[in-house]
């Protein structure tokens, strides 16, 4: 198991230099931009660094999840959306009215 994520698809980090990512500390931010831009190697190589266990501690308490992203984790953890910060997020921050 590679403990670099230089095998991670580079437009995934399009606005990050890859070099200077610390693959540990900024492991939420590297596992969500897997899931929500990343292709399935991607989401495999996610897998192999971080482990389901922290996968699924990490989304749990993520903010920033497009709504497809949402759902194949909570279909793939048994878990349900609300139990995600970032649904609750999206509950409590209600967008102006479009007119």
């Amino acid at each position: 198991m590679a403990k670099t994520g230089y095998d991670f698809s580079k437009v995934i980090f399009w606005d990050t230099d890859m070099a200077s990512i610390d693959w540990e500390k900024n492991a939420r931010y590297v596992i969500s931009r897997a899931i929500m831009f990343g292709t399935t190697r991607d989401w495999r190589l996610a897998q192999q660094l971080y482990g389901m266990d922290r996968i699924r501690d990490e989304m749990l308490d993520c903010r920033e999840l497009d709504p497809k992203s949402l759902s194949f984790l909570s279909c793939i953890f048994h878990i349900p959306k609300e139990k995600f910060r970032c649904y609750t997020q999206i509950q409590s921050n209600q967008g102006h009215w479009i007119y």
